[in-house]
């Protein structure tokens, strides 16, 4: 499930545009006849238990346009624009009338703008007496936008703008303040569903799509029992409960592509009544504290409604996951559907995608600047009818069902469809087990375990949306799946799981966590309260001072003189990126070996391991690989495990990044054995991936010596502006804005340009990288930068992953997992995130590689290619 807000005014249109109107005698008795002969989509129907207070309508009535202006436009009564049932026979008075309009306060209309004034009349004078279409006319909006955009501009500035001030410019001019009319919650089943729901019988068919309406039900009723409240009192101090929502439910069948893609909006009203009776906004916080685990009542309800009517069953996606699952949960999808039915369907989608790119590229270099939101519907609007077929495309539901299955019986072969269906509908049972009160509490520490692989403390919400994927992971009957995910629910919040806050600002606040979470963090803070570690010579601390080859300023000399003397067992020091941690650390891993001591690096991850690795005496590892060990005492240890003991000094570097179980477990363990700990890393870093935060509050309470003074830059205003970014303060982009270090890119402009400055980087010498949101995105760039750096000519043999991407000899590609068993030295092995350029490409898929780390050759197994390896 997707949520986005809704503007007042028009932000509902989209909805009811598609829609197949009908005559007002058929309005509400929508027949399966109609619902297959109307072009464009059913009407949208009223939900929620809201709609009892709503006078003259009720939940399954058929929504009107008229009805979406009132409410979603106006803030009215949906049938404001009508005469209201409660005064037939009489006649009423003004004021009833306006009353029976009224259910609260209208919405606070946009306020058109000097700027849209200038717009308007300007493009009236432009098109007084001419005739243009929607593609001329949408043209000449955008130019006399950018013009009226920059004559402001220039008038303010005295000079002309670039691009990203352009841009910027008509953002806010375009940006008139509206009040919220309402949430369009947009709930969507896995391809496969909409798969099934497009190729089987109508009857069949039918099934599918009230299991899809079912499941919305469900979640729907989940939001008014735990999270539709609205806010009273002065300033809204005190949260409420409210009678139910008031929505409209639009079901679509396609995507704009035109591939299925069935899926609802729900388009829940910025209205409420509380108990009381009166009329107000809802609480939105709630609401979007509780979108995910809404998103997965609905998955889950979805799979048992469907495994009630049907012999289906889901199991998580395999094929076509290489990479994009990794560190996340697999999607379920029905088992027997096609894959490449799947993948095919939605090639058209990136085809409109693509071309959607291409055009607002070309807008860019129009215009000076790049589309704005409404410019880009528009030219999306314009890549789908481009990109469609030359025959007429059907709008039907029993047209798109004929077209769909010629597709895919084009796709899968003569009898392939049905063959499919058979498979799909043809499934066994899931094995029946006892949901007692054995299962009930094994489940519930199972909800509470996957809490604290993710976070050090959780809420409500967290543990609903988990204990709905378990329920669904364990095939949860649908006639005990409510009462079932409740309990586990109940039990892991209050058996299993430690309160440390009570819900202080309304539903869903409270906060807790584990035994198992604060036990180690009470490990480590005892730890951090002993004094008993070796205490380095002033005098050999000074001399590795006064011996590094890089001097060292105040904030290092005085971060090593602390962490050489203090004497505690465990200690935290701060060092943020670029302030001179590694001088610092071999500054005081030299002093510790000059007194006779050993030193050890571990680390979060392989990656970030050998990052002190080239400068640093001593073993490296990860806190992994120690734990592991420590687990396994029994099999081959490292050579540097049987060298632990009171000489050593242990070096964690990274250590923000690390889990706090782990890391209690292994200073728990390095400390019971002598060794010294120093634990670096910065408390603004990218958090750990399991539950984390340990290291600041050492920080706090122990006062850790830190690293202020950024060292990495030449210029002391760029390492100003990169603090204030570390410290979330915004003024800190301002440098990069003034001296020209941010651009924008439409579509394709943005990637080639991003590529160009790239590969301009690399011929230079220098070492740059690009970032992408999607892996889609990271696709075409590997694909746009291994085009420049390759050209056309041939390469010999060629691979092919399942993103789209080639790899050939002299390629550069990255390693996506650690591989200890793929050794390139004794102490060194094929990590995650190491960078290689590819030698060859053997007849089986393997490669043979070159490490840019290293220099060390390795080859990468085609099973290692196949699944853990990218262009990089």
């Amino acid at each position: 499930m997707s949520m986005q807000k809704l503007a007042a005014g028009t932000g509902y249109a989209y909805l009811t545009k598609q829609v197949a109107r009908q005559d007002v005698a058929e309005r509400g008795h929508v027949t399966l006849a109609s619902y297959y002969s109307e072009r464009g989509e059913v009407p949208g129907v009223w939900v929620g238990s809201g709609m009892a207070a709503i006078d003259g309508l009720a939940a399954g009535d058929v929504v009107t346009p008229e009805h979406m202006r009132a409410l979603f436009g106006a803030g009215l009564h949906p049938l404001a624009e009508l005469p209201s049932p409660r005064f037939e026979g009489e006649q009423p008075t003004a004021e009833q009338i306006r009353g029976a309009r009224m259910i609260g306060q209208p919405f606070r209309g946009a306020s058109v703008t000097a700027f849209q004034r200038e717009v308007a009349d300007r493009l009236e004078a432009a098109t007084r007496g001419r005739i243009l279409d929607r593609a001329d006319q949408a043209a000449m909006l955008a130019e006399i936008r950018t013009q009226v955009a920059t004559e402001g501009f220039i008038a303010e500035h005295g000079r002309q703008p670039s691009e990203l001030e352009l841009s910027a410019r008509l953002a806010r001019e375009l940006k008139a303040p509206a009040g919220v009319a309402g949430f369009d919650l947009t709930f969507s089943p896995v391809k496969s569903v909409s798969a099934l729901w497009a190729l089987a019988d109508p009857s069949t068919a039918a099934i599918v799509e009230r299991a899809h309406q079912a499941a919305i039900g469900d979640a729907l009723r989940m939001i008014e029992q735990h999270a539709l409240f609205t806010r009273v009192g002065k300033g809204g101090a005190y949260q409420v409960e409210t009678r139910g929502l008031v929505a409209a439910a639009f079901t679509h069948r396609d995507s704009r592509a035109g591939d299925p893609d069935l899926h609802t909006h729900v388009v829940v009203a910025n209205k409420v009544q509380t108990r009381d009776g009166r009329w107000l906004a809802l609480d939105a916080r709630v609401l979007y504290k509780a979108k995910v685990a809404a998103s997965e009542t609905y998955n889950t309800a979805l799979e048992a409604h469907l495994q009630a009517a049907l012999p289906v069953r889901f199991a998580p996606r395999v094929e076509g996951e290489r990479l994009a699952n990794q560190g996340k949960r697999a999607v379920r999808e029905l088992i027997g559907v096609s894959p490449e039915l799947v993948r095919e369907w939605s090639a058209r989608r990136r085809a409109i995608e693509h071309r959607t790119d291409e055009l607002a590229a070309d807008f860019q270099r129009r215009h000076g600047r790049v589309p704005t939101s409404n410019e880009q519907l528009a030219l999306a609007q314009q890549a789908n009818l481009e990109t469609r077929d030359a025959k007429h495309e059907p709008r039907t539901l029993a047209e798109q069902r004929r077209m769909w299955r010629t597709q895919a019986d084009q796709l899968l072969g003569h009898g392939g469809v049905d063959a499919m269906l058979s498979t799909v509908l043809r499934q066994p049972q899931a094995r029946s087990r006892a949901f007692d009160e054995q299962w009930l509490h094994t489940a519930a520490r199972q909800v509470v375990a996957v809490m604290e692989d993710h976070r050090a403390v959780w809420g409500p919400w967290h543990v609903r949306a988990e204990a709905q994927r378990l329920a669904r992971e364990q095939d949860v009957p649908l006639a005990r799946l409510d009462d079932l995910v409740e309990q586990v629910i109940h039990l892991s919040l209050n058996t299993h799981s430690v309160q440390l806050r009570a819900a202080e600002d309304g539903a869903g606040t409270a906060l807790y966590s584990s035994t198992r979470i604060l036990d180690a963090e009470q490990r480590l803070i005892d730890q951090a309260d002993i004094f008993d570690a070796p205490q380095l010579p002033s005098s050999l601390v000074e001399a590795a001072i006064e011996a590094s080859p890089v001097p060292l300023n105040l904030g290092q000399q005085a971060l090593v003189r602390e962490l050489a003397t203090s004497g505690q067992r465990l200690q935290v020091a701060l060092a943020p990126a670029g302030t001179g941690k590694t001088t610092a650390v071999t500054a005081l891993a030299n002093a510790w070996t000059a007194a006779g001591g050993n030193v050890l690096r571990l680390a979060p991850s392989a990656a970030a391991a050998p990052q002190l690795g080239d400068h640093l005496p001593g073993a490296c590892d990860t806190l992994a690989k120690y734990r592991w060990t420590l687990d396994n005492l029994d099999r081959p240890r490292p050579e540097w495990w049987e060298q632990v003991d009171r000489r050593t000094l242990v070096i964690v570097d990274e250590a923000a990044m690390a889990s706090t179980p782990l890391l209690a477990d292994v200073v728990g363990n390095l400390t019971s054995r002598g060794a010294t700990v120093r634990m670096l890393g910065d408390d603004q870093q990218l958090a750990a991936i399991g539950a984390g935060g340990i290291v600041r509050d050492l920080a706090e309470r122990n006062q850790a010596p830190r690293l202020d003074q950024a060292v990495r830059f030449q210029d002391p205003e760029e390492a100003e502006a990169v603090a204030k970014i570390r410290e979330g303060n915004p003024a800190g982009l301002r440098f990069y804005l003034a001296n020209g270090r941010v651009h924008e890119g439409a579509g394709t402009l943005a990637y080639t340009q991003m590529v160009d400055a790239w590969a301009s980087d690399r011929a230079a010498g220098k070492n740059s990288i690009m970032l992408a949101s999607t892996r889609d995105d990271v696709a075409l760039l590997n694909h746009l930068a291994q085009r420049q750096l390759m050209g056309e000519r041939r390469r010999g043999r060629l691979i092919q992953f399942d993103d789209g991407t080639r790899v050939g000899a002299g390629d550069r590609i990255i390693t996506r997992r650690n591989d200890r068993g793929l050794a390139l030295s004794g102490s060194d092995w094929v990590k995650n995130g190491d960078r290689w350029m590819v030698d060859e490409v053997r007849r089986d898929g393997a490669l043979d590689v070159t490490s840019e780390r290293s220099a060390r050759r390795a080859t990468l197994p085609a099973s290692y290619t196949a699944e853990h390896v990218q262009l990089g």
